[in-house]
């Protein structure tokens, strides 16, 4: 076995492959049994996942003009996709509601679920915090600019929707860190009640998997193919490019303003972020505020075979991807 091969064999055994196994157990629990994920995503969504963001905020170790630089990065990142997939959506023919539904897959990655844990794995706590900071701002967009898309030509629904991002936990819990802590209002970080937090923060990254691999077990694999090819392209292939150069732009104007920019590991691990595969929540968004269907094909089906096949094509090229990063080639 040459050394690149083996090299590519620890970062899959390390990062993929928890990962995978894990969500594997959930996918071959919603095969056989009958699970309602409802409660167990509820408790995920107003428990765990708040805790997981409150600590990390709290206790994180990157300073504030790396959070501001991280923000513009996920903002710039998702607007330039969507972008990018409105227009190449418009040129192949895709028409509502499948296009809406083209371009939420294509701009948003998996950061809760799925990134978090990668993140996690292959950077340690750096990776851990940058990943929460990451799936922080891309809540707010996903319940703002998802909402809107998913919603098209339906404007009160999606003004209704947008108006959800205030009733979402992770919000408050990452604003609370970043105020408290600042003003020394926080226990610390060895205190009881510090430790108390993260570890039922800690609870949300099996759980999450666990529920990836329900939702994947839900999938319905009978969507259009030339569309679903076409986001994943643009998921799994562009996507890493894209977040590159967002990186390096952003690092560029970073210091024309005399700012510091980010460590290397956290520029690294917003590339890692930008290059997971297809979000889970633009199924949700879509099945509350879409409707109707292209030639039998309804935004349910067509996100959740966006999914679950990014989802498997993420595995080789995750894997590659990490081991660009580490290698410090590319940032």
């Amino acid at each position: 076995m040459s050394p690149v091969d083996s090299d590519l064999l620890s970062i899959f055994a390390t990062a993929i492959a928890p990962i995978i196994a894990i969500a594997a157990v959930g996918y071959a629990l919603g095969r056989t049994q009958d699970v309602d994920a409802g409660p167990l995503n509820t408790i995920t969504v107003y428990v765990l996942a708040p805790a997981l963001v409150f600590h990390s905020v709290a206790t994180t170790p990157l300073g504030g003009e790396t959070l501001l630089w991280l923000a513009i990065g996920v903002t710039g990142f998702t607007l330039t996709m969507a972008t990018l997939a409105e227009g190449i959506g418009r040129i192949a023919g895709e028409t509502e509601p499948l296009l809406g539904a083209f371009v939420l897959t294509s701009s948003f990655g998996n950061a809760g679920n799925y990134g978090i844990p990668l993140s996690d794995f292959a950077f340690g706590a750096v990776g851990r915090s940058t990943a929460v900071l990451y799936i922080v701002v891309q809540s707010v967009l996903l319940y703002t600019l998802g909402v809107y898309l998913a919603a098209r030509g339906r404007d009160e629904s999606a003004l209704a929707g947008v108006r959800r991002v205030f009733s979402i936990p992770l919000v408050y819990a990452v604003a609370v860190g970043l105020v408290a802590g600042p003003l020394g209002l926080l226990p610390p970080a060895e205190s009881a009640t510090m430790e108390t937090v993260g570890m039922v923060g800690n609870a949300s990254i099996p759980v999450m998997l666990l529920l990836l691999g329900v939702q994947l077990s839900n999938a319905d694999l009978g969507a259009a193919l030339g569309s679903v090819v076409r986001a994943n392209a643009l998921k799994m292939a562009l996507a890493p490019a894209v977040a590159v150069g967002v990186a390096l732009l952003s690092l560029a104007a970073f210091a024309r303003l005399g700012l510091e920019g980010p460590q290397a590991t956290v520029a690294r691990v917003f590339v890692l972020e930008c290059a997971t595969p297809a979000a889970v929540t633009p199924l949700i968004l879509v099945g509350e505020f879409s409707g109707g269907s292209v030639e039998g094909v309804t935004p349910e089906s067509y996100v959740s075979t966006v999914v679950f096949t990014s989802t498997l094509v993420s595995i080789p090229t995750l894997t590659a991807l990490i081991a660009i990063l580490q290698t410090g080639f590319v940032l």
